[in-house]
């Protein structure tokens, strides 16, 4: 009998997670994937804990009992920095969250200066404090929440260019300092922003380091799975699109989700 390929269950509030997806997929092709947005309740960056903690817990109970994943990863900093415990606690499987890179990001920073750069409420949740407290020990930390870089990331792949001057607005509290009391390594802590990784270089100069986590996912889910179990008959997997409600965009979102490979878009009823 043909053994199946690994299945991975991808999920974000949107498009964003397609940056930790595309890792994951270059680094293990063998498995086979879906990939489940809520744009339903796309931005989840201005929602509340509770109600974050509620929808993501049944969405990845549905889709887990839908797919029969062998793995889930929350490609999302919102959720993951929210939700991961009570979702750990209902679904039996390898869950991998996406958290903010700051420790990586103080080990690349010379000038012992790194930007944070989330949404609002990863900003402030005590999550990112602790994370901040454990790995960025003697390391300063400047901290923009942005509740639009998401929807610019999203609009982006819809075919409309993204605004710098839009983009440098929300930075100005960093492009605004002295040269001496800049970030010289920012850390993309949501996964839409490695989607604007060329406007923000050129806002912010060749100069300053972008860190993201999408390596560091791939070689979780290879640690997690076992190199030796990826591979099934050494052809590719399927990879299917699913999100949360039917919409005007469905079109578009078909052509780009098309870029990474992932060919259908369906609706999760």
């Amino acid at each position: 009998m043909q053994e199946e390929n690994k299945r991975v269950l991808f999920f974000d509030s949107g498009v964003g997670g397609l940056s930790v997806f595309a890792e994951v997929k270059k680094a293990c092709p063998e498995l086979a994937y879906d990939y489940l947005f809520d744009n339903a309740c796309f931005p989840y960056g201005d929602k509340s804990e509770d109600f974050l903690i509620d929808r993501v817990e049944h969405l990845l109970t549905l889709a887990s009992e839908r797919f029969k994943p062998n793995l889930i990863v929350v490609a999302c900093n919102t959720a993951s920095t929210v939700a991961l415990p009570e979702v750990r606690r209902r679904i039996s499987l390898p869950i991998v969250g996406v958290v903010p890179a700051i420790k990586p990001a103080a080990k690349l920073t010379k000038k012992g200066i790194i930007g944070l750069l989330a949404t609002p409420g990863t900003v402030k949740r005590q999550y990112t404090a602790n994370l901040i407290h454990d790995f960025a020990h003697g390391v300063k930390v400047l901290s923009i929440g942005s509740g639009d870089l998401a929807r610019i990331a999203e609009l982006k792949l819809s075919g409309v260019k993204p605004d710098l001057a839009e983009i440098a607005g929300i930075l100005s509290p960093w492009l605004n300092l002295p040269e001496a009391d800049k970030p010289d390594v920012v850390v993309l802590g949501c996964t839409h922003y490695p989607l604007l990784r060329p406007e923000l270089e050129k806002v912010l100069g060749p100069e300053i380091t972008l860190v993201d986590s999408g390596m560091a996912i791939a070689r979780r889910v290879v640690s997690l799975l076992g190199e030796e179990n990826l591979h099934a008959d050494g052809t590719a997997g399927d990879c299917l699109g699913w999100c949360t409600a039917r919409d005007e965009l469905m079109a578009v979102r078909t052509q780009y989700l098309q870029r990474f490979g992932i060919f259908s878009l369906n609706v999760l009823s």
